[in-house]
């Protein structure tokens, strides 16, 4: 990480420079200077690159937001020659790229990119638990839920999509385990409370409550999402009605 290189090396000039001229009985000084010279240089630098990043990310953002998907993945990879100045700066970029795949269903492309993406960010550690699901990798699969949980352990869609997928590949003894620890932490969850109690009835779990944020997983059938979608339109027609 070149942040961290310049900034130790500049650290070390001064450490040297000040013990020369001072002697080196006067190492504490030294390396009080050296100290201070780090952490100016790590965190100018570090507001440098973030700035630099923060208008890449927000002019890829609205393109991907006006249907420009192709100039907007161009702009998040142009941002990737910035990895090597920060540390998870390659890593969060690479969960924005394969998040927009994953949701305009480009499954295959997104895969190598949700897999070095940023473990923090629980929606795409949450698309890659999903991918490696549905390519019947199923232990990379809760290795990956479970990195997911233990970086955000207070998201509620977070458990019940792992408690889903657990479900989906017939352990549904553990998908109720999960749902109860998402409960424990998230007490009073109504959806987490639902779904648990479906899970241990042995009936499907109910998902809409998590709205489009659930929809993006793409775990619903076209036509079930469409279902949705046209049950939604209907009673927002009511409403106008009254």
């Amino acid at each position: 990480m070149y942040n961290l290189l310049i900034s130790a090396g500049a650290a070390v000039a001064v450490f040297l420079i000040v013990s020369l001229a001072a002697g080196f009985q006067y190492w504490w000084a030294a390396l009080l200077g050296a100290m201070i010279v780090f952490t100016a240089c790590f965190v100018l630098i570090a507001r440098s690159v973030t700035k630099k990043l923060e208008v890449l990310m927000e002019g890829a953002m609205k393109d991907i937001q006006a249907q420009r998907f192709e100039k907007g993945i161009r702009d998040l990879k142009s941002a990737l020659r910035y990895a090597k100045w920060q540390i998870y700066v390659e890593s969060q970029i690479n969960s924005s790229i394969g998040m927009v795949y994953f949701v305009r269903r480009e499954f295959a492309t997104a895969f190598p990119y949700l897999e070095k993406g940023f473990f923090k960010n629980w929606v795409t550690m949450g698309m890659l638990g999903v991918t490696y699901m549905k390519r019947n990798k199923h232990d990379k699969m809760k290795e990956t839920f479970d990195k997911a949980i233990m970086a955000t352990p207070k998201e509620s869609l977070l458990y019940a999509l792992y408690a889903y997928c657990l479900n989906e590949i017939g352990e549904n003894v553990k998908a109720c385990e999960i749902a109860a620890k998402g409960l424990s932490k998230l007490p009073g969850d109504e959806n987490l409370k639902l779904n648990l109690e479906l899970l241990r009835e042995g009936k499907k779990m109910k998902m809409k409550g998590y709205g489009e944020m659930w929809l993006q997983f793409h775990l619903e059938s076209l036509a079930a999402i469409q279902k949705q979608q046209m049950a939604a339109m209907g009673g927002r027609r009511r409403i106008i009605r009254k």
